[in-house]
């Protein structure tokens, strides 16, 4: 038996209709952590009918601008936006993801179980929750949490397999099925990087990511290659300035073996690329590149996942430019993380969508992506 004492008072004013609809309340934060019947992470990357007309009969009870949302990731918890306008955000259905910033288990799980509640009472698509749980940084993330080494400190695939575990069990516990993390990123010496990295060994690099991503999957949590086209060895660091990738993309080739492994999202990085001919972003962040996103990412390097920013709200190299959110949508991203104003991006994405039909198929398929990633969690029941 558990005690709610939420539901004894409504037992004890004999207020039937509310108690039926806070064990709908229940029903659905049950279920949003557990894996559905049919479907499972596996099956995202196969060709599966049953799994596409599932995608589509979800889509089509959505409007565009409740679709456009579904990209739309906004920041909870201490370093967060206030939990007031999260809260709204749901309310509104201006949201499909929540990443979880600085706080402790308690109080992001208090949360989670708030939007959940708001989110099944006005029968929205469920919200997918995401944290930067990397090894370093997972204690600042996850306060009270045991202490973790750093990912600079681990040396071995087992060490990878057991940290991911520990990091898996308490994500799962919360309420968090997306990870933005293994940074696979080649240096440790990096302004921004530091010790998030796995060495300066590509092979090592490599290695270890396939098995944090690997691990991660297997127990139900998306994991996030982090940050393309390589954040490793470059200057500076893109919370405060514009950084660039000088000639070669001297990190691109840690990618192919992580997405023959089955990454199921890349995170982009807001980094320039010069004095490079094919891969030239012309002074835009490759984030914000259809070339990068789009020709080499998805096209070049066949990746079918899911693609999304890193912060549009806090870092300089990005919130320089006027509507980044749009152009991150037109490069090719499929999820749009941390926008200054959701509604306005919601409504940036729209008016382009009418003038652009070829943009609006682009939408279209960055959207069924994230409710096919959705159902393949569990979050959504399968429907007949």
């Amino acid at each position: 038996m558990f005690y709610n004492p939420q539901l004894q008072e409504l037992i004890n004013r004999n207020n039937m209709k509310s108690i039926l609809k806070l064990f709908c309340a229940i029903a659905f934060m049950s279920n949003s952590y557990g894996q559905s019947n049919e479907f499972s992470l596996q099956n995202f990357y196969e060709d599966n009918s049953r799994l596409s007309q599932q995608v589509d009969k979800i889509f089509n009870t959505l409007n565009d601008t409740t679709r456009v949302a579904q990209m739309i990731v906004t920041s909870a918890g201490e370093l967060g936006k206030p939990e007031r306008e999260v809260l709204q955000l749901v309310k509104d259905n201006k949201v499909g993801g929540i990443v979880f910033l600085k706080g402790t288990k308690e109080k992001h799980k208090q949360l989670i179980d708030r939007l959940n509640s708001i989110a099944s009472s006005k029968n929205q698509v469920p919200l997918l929750y995401s944290i930067d749980a990397e090894p370093s940084l997972f204690n600042g993330r996850l306060q009270g949490t045991k202490p973790l080494m750093n990912t600079i400190d681990i040396k071995t695939t087992q060490q990878a397999d057991s940290v991911a575990r520990i990091i898996n069990n308490e994500l799962l516990d919360i309420g968090f099925r997306q990870n933005f993390a293994p940074v696979a990123d080649i240096s440790p010496g990096n302004e921004a990087i530091k010790n998030r990295s796995f060495g300066n060994d590509k092979a090592k690099v490599i290695a270890l990511s396939k098995q944090f991503i690997a691990t991660s999957q297997e127990q139900g949590v998306v994991a996030t290659a982090k940050h393309f086209p390589g954040h490793g060895l470059v200057k500076g660091d893109t919370h405060k300035k514009s950084v660039y990738i000088d000639g070669d993309l001297q990190e691109l080739d840690v990618y192919p073996p992580l997405i023959e492994a089955g990454v199921l999202s890349i995170m982009m990085a807001h980094i320039t690329i010069r004095n490079n001919e094919k891969y030239n972003t012309d002074d835009l962040p490759a984030s914000c590149s259809r070339k990068i996103v789009t020709d080499l990412l998805k096209g070049e390097l066949g990746f079918n996942g899911l693609v999304i920013t890193d912060a549009l709200n806090i870092m300089k190299a990005v919130t320089i430019i006027d509507n980044a959110p749009l152009l991150a949508s037109k490069a090719g991203n499929d999820m749009l993380l941390m926008p200054n104003d959701e509604s306005q991006t919601i409504s940036s994405i729209l008016n382009e969508m009418e003038k652009d039909s070829g943009y609006k198929t682009q939408v279209y398929k960055s959207i069924k992506k994230i409710i096919r990633l959705k159902l393949t969690l569990g979050l959504i029941e399968s429907a007949e």
